[in-house]
């Protein structure tokens, strides 16, 4: 009798992208981490109008984290980076490359180079950042692939962090109720074709879908369009900021509903497996509601949809490699087994992937 694990490997070796060394990836350590402060719906109902019960009943959050204090970003990417470390048991200076998945670094131009410093790695690999909002998780997964594939690269650190309650207003119920702060790093690992953990992905963005979810830039003109000696400069120097994010939850909602069971079903289709193949279902946690109709839309039994958005809100790129490391540290996620993931969200950007654990 031919197991699940036969069926994946079979497919995978006839449906994987070309690969120039002949090495694919494994998933091989995941690790976590959270501001000290929770903060709950009752607290949130004292700045905005707003209730537990109309939160919870539409979102299925009750508390997130959020940053305070002396506490970053990066420290955050660094901690869950280090976790993950230790489950590989891999060391910092035998990472190849740090991908940092977040849409709102402590620096503007991006925390890479800080997470890989304050790792430790002496032997100064590479590290960027990948800015695609709550999909960008999966971005950072097809990345270290194809560095590993094409690259020669044997150890990966893919790290989602975001810190998105600096971009809301918190008087704004339709956008203050859903965010969280959180990181998640999952060290992705050189292997055999046999071994392969990435096993399919489908990946999409549309720019038109911007208008429904953003934070643009403000731009305010000073009075420094005539200079200390009367002539005119020409043009007019302004001050930039970036404002409070701007969301259209229904048009989301309508989107979400109809693209992520599709890009699933897409990456399913690649890899030659079915639904009845998989044994959990992981997508980006945004909205209890949504994961709930994404499980009915593909008919994939409750029990095996991996949910944590109750504790964290959404944390955007943090919340699938956030989620997943809760699942295999409490024994949920065995090694072997296969997750169907997807992700959405500003940009437009969405994707799925096939994968498998350890």
């Amino acid at each position: 009798m031919v197991s699940k694990r036969d069926v994946v490997r079979c497919s995978n070796m006839s449906q994987a992208p070309y690969s120039v060394n002949g090495k694919r990836c494994k998933l091989v350590g995941c690790g976590s981490a959270v501001p000290a402060i929770t903060f709950s719906n009752d607290e949130l109902a004292q700045i905005a109008d707003t209730n537990d019960e109309w939160i919870s009943s539409r979102t299925g959050i009750r508390n997130r984290r959020i940053l305070t204090g002396n506490e970053s970003l990066t420290g955050l990417a660094v901690e869950a980076a280090k976790k993950a470390l230790a489950m590989a048991n891999v060391e910092a200076d035998d990472v190849d490359l740090i991908l940092l998945c977040s849409s709102s670094p402590d620096d503007l131009f991006g925390g890479g180079p800080q997470v890989q410093k304050l790792l430790g790695c002496t032997r100064f690999p590479p590290a960027y950042d990948i800015r695609a909002a709550c999909s960008g998780f999966l971005l950072g997964l097809v990345s270290a692939s194809c560095h590993i594939q094409g690259g020669g690269f044997k150890n990966v650190l893919v790290i989602g962090a975001d810190c998105l309650s600096r971009y809301v207003d918190w008087t704004d119920r339709k956008t203050c109720i859903l965010f969280g702060d959180a990181a998640g790093a999952i060290l992705v690992q050189s292997c055999n074709g046999d071994e392969d953990g990435l096993i399919s992905f489908d990946l999409h963005s549309d720019g038109d879908g911007l208008r429904y979810l953003n934070a643009g830039i403000i731009q305010t003109e000073t009075n420094f369009a005539v200079g200390v000696d009367g002539s005119t400069l020409g043009f007019s120097p302004t001050n930039t900021s970036i404002s409070d994010m701007q969301m259209n939850g229904q048009e989301l909602f309508r989107f979400v509903d109809k693209a992520v069971p599709q890009t699933i079903r897409s990456s399913l289709a690649k890899a030659d497996l079915r639904v009845s193949d998989i044994d959990w279902l992981l997508v980006h946690q945004a909205n209890k509601r949504i994961i709930d109709r994404i499980a009915a839309n593909l008919e994939f039994p409750k029990d095996k949809v991996i949910c944590n958005i109750e504790n964290y809100g959404n944390t955007s790129a943090a919340s699938i490699p956030l989620a997943l490391d809760e699942a295999v540290r409490s024994g949920k996620v065995k090694e072997g087994e296969i997750i169907m993931t997807a992700g959405f969200g500003a940009g437009l950007t969405w994707g799925s992937a096939i994968v498998r654990w350890g």
